[in-house]
């Protein structure tokens, strides 16, 4: 596949990682040159230097012979013009741009984006994404990663198992005696760096970091039968002050159930703005690791710590600070995904990866696959596909056993007219069916042939 994008910062570096690990014919525009050269060191990409709305920049770019385009920068305004040129000019069959302003997301002004105004195929807004991301976080102490799945029936929960976890050592298939009010499906396992799907003899281990399925109204069951119930987040403090903790600051405003929050941010102006947008969170202007600022922010009696700076170093020194200060969630945004490794030696410490939270609104544009929803998971290693088992499709009236899925993927939830349920090989797929199947990175290329 031929793909342009548009933008070499944070968010396209992220999603360019994730990209170049398919077989894609990749070009990257960007009017910083730097920016280019730091893309272009890490990722096998053609850079062009250029302002990306301009034509002659994407004919160079190779717009004529296209597929998709991603228009991913800093401006909302100039990623619509892009899209624009994209479609005019070029002829490109599918345009995503990123789009941060609220104003433009307004419900009110849906009908500005089709093929006759703004040819936009696809919305993302990767700051509000992490945001939720990380409210979600928020709301379920112990847990590392909330996904709601099946209409936000049941929900995909990420796992970092402590010393001491009252399930491990224990067989998956004895799990349910041992706590027979535990109801999750196991998607996979995170070990020493190593992901695999758990067999019915596999046991867990403590620092792994597993994946399983609940229903919506049983995470905190679920959490607490792992054994990683923590307090409440009360009182939250927020390092850095741009997009990502502006929507944070606005939601956690009108939250009753957080008591305090505070943003340390450095630049004078930025920390003013912020100040001026919100109401009743306190902004604090200094330098975000100086233990004077700490001690103002009152970082020993916080709950949680979220570092959303665009460094991440910074971030993650900012977590590590946290943990020694007694902050007992401590939460981190990193842009490269060569730091999740990290994740194993950051003690309780959580790792939100902007790149599998923006390549998760994507996945159903760059996948050769009908479905109606797709989530990158642990880190990368994986994705989580939810599909509607059609009339034509080649599951539809079979067992799951006769599927012949490739060893690393599994179907883990299947929802049918009954409810919903974790199958076993024996079970019958029927047209209308939803299922959640899990596939491992190198095999997504043999499930995408089964559910063409």
């Amino acid at each position: 596949m031929k793909i342009i994008v548009c933008g070499a910062g944070s968010v396209g570096k992220s999603i360019v990682s994730y990209l170049v690990k398919g077989n894609n014919d990749i070009a990257v525009i960007d009017k910083d040159q730097r920016n280019l050269d730091e893309i272009s060191k890490e990722f096998d990409v053609m850079p062009v230097l250029g302002q990306a709305s301009h034509p002659t920049v994407l004919e160079r770019a190779g717009a004529a012979e296209c597929d998709l385009i991603l228009a991913v920068t800093d401006i909302d305004e100039v990623n619509m013009v892009i899209c624009q040129v994209a479609y005019t000019l070029f002829d490109i069959p599918r345009k995503i741009a990123r789009i941060n302003n609220e104003i433009f997301l307004d419900p009110l002004w849906s009908t500005l984006y089709n093929d006759k105004n703004i040819p936009i195929d696809l919305i993302i807004s990767p700051d509000i994404d992490i945001a939720e991301n990380i409210l979600r976080i928020l709301k379920y102490p112990g847990s590392s990663g909330v996904l709601p799945v099946l209409g936000s029936k049941g929900c995909i929960l990420t796992l970092k198992l402590e010393p001491g976890c009252p399930l491990a050592d224990i067989p998956l298939l004895q799990i349910g005696r041992q706590d027979e009010e535990l109801n999750v499906a196991f998607v996979n396992v995170v070990r020493n760096g190593e992901c695999f799907i758990p067999e019915s003899y596999d046991c867990l281990k403590s620092e792994d970091e597993i994946t399983v399925y609940t229903p919506q109204n049983e995470i905190e069951k679920t959490i607490r039968s792992f054994g990683l119930e923590k307090p409440v987040n009360e009182r939250l403090l927020i390092f850095g002050g741009n997009a990502v903790a502006q929507y944070l600051g606005q939601e956690i405003e009108h939250d009753d159930n957080i008591a305090g929050c505070k943003i340390i941010e450095e630049d004078i102006n930025i920390a003013r703005r912020i100040a001026l947008d919100l109401n009743h969170v306190v902004v604090i202007q200094g330098e975000m690791m100086s233990d004077l600022i700490l001690n103002e922010a009152d970082i020993r009696h916080a709950d949680a710590s979220i570092a959303v700076t665009d460094n991440d170093k910074d971030n993650l020194l900012i977590s590590l600070i946290a943990a020694q200060s007694g902050v007992t969630t401590a939460v981190s945004v990193v842009n490269t995904p060569a730091y999740n490794e990290l994740i194993f030696n950051m003690g309780s410490s959580i790792l939100v990866d902007r790149s599998a939270v923006t390549i998760s609104k994507i996945l159903k544009e760059i996948r050769k696959t009908r479905m109606q929803d797709a989530y990158s998971v642990s880190r990368g290693c994986g994705e989580i596909w939810e599909i509607c088992v059609s009339d034509d499709s080649i599951a539809a009236g079979k067992k799951i056993g006769e599927i012949n899925l490739p060893k690393q993927s599994r179907i883990f939830v299947v929802q049918n007219k009954d409810g919903i349920c974790y199958p076993e090989p024996a079970t019958l797929l029927q047209p209308g069916d939803v299922i959640l199947l899990y596939i491992d990175s190198g095999v997504i290329k043999q499930v995408e042939k089964i559910f063409s």
